[in-house]
């Protein structure tokens, strides 16, 4: 880490902060309904959708009530996601003519943008019709991100109330996140990224000259596509002429917004946001940085404000951050060290062991290491999944550092809802070992922690670890699994390691050297993204309703303080008790293995 990194990461963190504070309160505000925009501006529009689907905004739901909803609600967006993508080839917007998804392709894609996973194992501008992006993966950004919000919110409830059986009504939750929170803000960042080169429009794609012309030979085809063979049998060649390109467009601006503001992930270009119409400018790229993180750090502010201690709050958002700024710092360094075995012929022995300009493979020049290593924390910590570089291409510890911050649980900031709602799992387990250690029964906000509690903090901890490590082992295992390695060794299991942590947490980047579009990953990927998706949420909203119907209890000398420095370090502490030492034998077997053969010069 040099100056410059220091000061860009320091003024990041500032910048967040900034936003995120200010963000709090708003959603705090819209999310109780004081807010004047949902009591008077929005308030129409907010009627006219409950008398269309028949809601009834006053009645409130008991924790089972509200997780039959969001289990049902999502289970159709998937059905309704999936029809989009088998039908596309006879529905309008569709000017490039593109057909159908395979059945076990469309099915992984439904799942994954109903979970807020937006893995992609296709290329989308060759893939997906203009209506399919904006009525099926785009709404379905909106409304899975708005799911977690109402999520965490329902968990916040549950602290802040006392001897109810309700935690919230999940259909106002959900219209209110979307239509005061999401739209809005997502309207004005993707006029911030038109104006910085995006695209948003609704054009045929268009041919250009290329600069050079290049000609190459490729197999003679009939009309069926069918390849041409002489008498002997073999192919016959052809000399072909490249001298145009095909450039995509579409409406990007409106996708990309929402993309990084619901920590979704999925690009409208197969680059991602490595491509220059998705991320044009270094402006643009910090501006995806603090999408993806300021929901997720403002959902902290609306924790403390509605439990009625804003301290409370400020401790979680304090660990959230200090755990950030450790991996970002290990990141940059990571990348910035390069491999030791590419040195300069023209430095002294005594710097052989740097990379000159550090590991620069995979990275777009108009960001370089420090925005290129912030973006890979930010998107790996925020379950977001977006990227601005390879992640294949990265150091093996620059490779362990995003493995590392999933199987975290994605609690670092996290995903919009899930994030907190994750780390608000962890404070509980915290104050449990903590009771253990004094002899007390465990309490937070002012609520006991008994068995109940701690049964589904035990579910929604464990069910992540124990679905990664099976489908690991059953990829590894597998002859299907393994056919789609395209680096052995080390690597090679680091690749299927990466596959399923991504998945299970919601994330949706990859090492890119797996082939994973095969029926084969399609539905166990599928099954890793719906359950570590629902089985942590169904677990939460129990906890919530749990902790709705007890009774607040007054703090004592003996109450552990859940507001200060000390709970800050119980709490990371307990993130990485979970987290980092369940996954030490499997990450010793890949990016650890990796660094050491690379730094012993294999």
């Amino acid at each position: 880490m040099n100056a410059h990194n220091t000061l860009y990461l320091a003024l990041f963190v500032v910048v967040l902060i900034a936003v995120s504070i200010p963000l709090g309160h708003y959603m705090s505000a819209v999310l109780d309904g004081s807010s004047v925009v949902v009591r008077r501006i929005g308030r129409p529009v907010e009627q006219l959708l409950y008398r269309l689907a028949g809601v009834d905004p006053d009645a409130e739901m008991s924790w089972k009530e509200y997780a039959f909803a969001v289990l049902i609600f999502n289970a159709l967006g998937a059905l309704v996601v999936y029809g989009f993508l088998r039908l596309q080839q006879w529905l309008p917007a569709n000017p490039q003519g593109f057909g159908p998804m395979t059945p076990d392709a469309a099915f992984n894609t439904a799942v994954s943008f109903t979970t807020n996973t937006n893995w992609q194992n296709y290329t989308p501008e060759s893939t997906v019709s203009y209506l399919t992006q904006m009525a099926a993966l785009t709404v379905q950004n909106f409304l899975s991100a708005a799911t977690g919000i109402a999520v965490a919110i329902a968990l916040i409830r549950g602290f802040a109330r006392h001897t109810m059986k309700t935690i919230g009504n999940f259909w106002v939750d959900l219209t209110r996140s979307t239509l005061f929170i999401l739209i809005p803000i997502s309207f004005v960042m993707a006029l911030v990224f038109i104006s910085q080169g995006a695209i948003q429009n609704f054009r045929s794609y268009v041919d250009v000259p290329t600069v050079q012309v290049t000609t190459y030979q490729a197999p003679k085809t009939d009309a069926q596509g069918n390849a041409v063979k002489d008498a002997k049998g073999n192919p016959v060649m052809q000399d072909v002429k490249a001298d145009k390109q095909t450039i995509a467009m579409g409406p990007l601006a409106s996708q990309e917004a929402i993309k990084m503001l619901g920590t979704n992930g999925g690009g409208f270009f197969n680059a991602n946001s490595a491509h220059p119409y998705e991320n044009p400018t270094p402006l643009a790229n910090f501006v995806q940085m603090i999408g993806m993180l300021c929901i997720g750090a403002a959902l902290c502010i609306v924790f403390g404000r509605t439990v009625g201690d804003g301290r409370q709050g400020y401790a979680v958002l304090a660990a959230m951050t200090i755990a950030f700024v450790i991996a970002c710092w290990g990141e940059i360094t990571f990348e910035q060290s390069g491999n030791p075995l590419f040195t300069s012929l023209h430095v002294d022995q005594s710097s052989s062991a740097m990379q000159p300009g550090g590991n620069m493979e995979g990275k777009e020049t108009r960001f370089g290491i420090a925005d290129s290593g912030i973006f890979t924390v930010a998107t790996t910590s925020a379950s977001c999944g977006a990227v601005n570089t390879a992640h294949d291409s990265l150091t093996p510890m620059g490779g362990f550092v995003p493995l590392l911050m999933m199987q975290l649980g994605e609690v670092v900031f996290g995903g919009v809802g899930s994030g907190l709602y994750g780390m608000l799992v962890f404070a509980l387990l915290g104050v449990f070992i903590a009771g253990l250690m004094i002899g007390r029964t465990p309490e937070y906000i002012g609520k006991k922690i008994e068995s109940y509690e701690m049964k589904m903090v035990s579910i929604a901890v464990l069910v992540m670890p124990m679905i990664v490590l099976v489908g690991t082992s059953i990829g590894v295992l597998s002859p299907l699994g393994t056919a789609g390695i395209a680096n052995p060794g080390a690597h090679g299991f680091s690749e299927i390691l990466y596959a399923f942590t991504s998945a299970t947490n919601n994330n949706g980047s990859a090492f890119a050297g797996l082939s994973v579009n095969t029926p084969f990953y399609n539905v166990l990927l599928a099954i890793a993204m719906w359950l570590g998706r629902f089985v942590p949420v169904v677990a939460v909203l129990a906890i919530a309703g749990s902790l709705a119907a007890k009774k607040r209890i007054a703090t004592t000398e003996g109450t552990l303080p859940t507001h200060g420095p000390l709970f800050v370090v119980l709490l990371l502490g307990a993130v990485l008790l979970i987290g980092a030492l369940t996954f030490v034998p499997a990450l010793a077997l890949g990016p650890v293995v990796e660094h050491l053969s690379m730094i012993s010069g294999h």
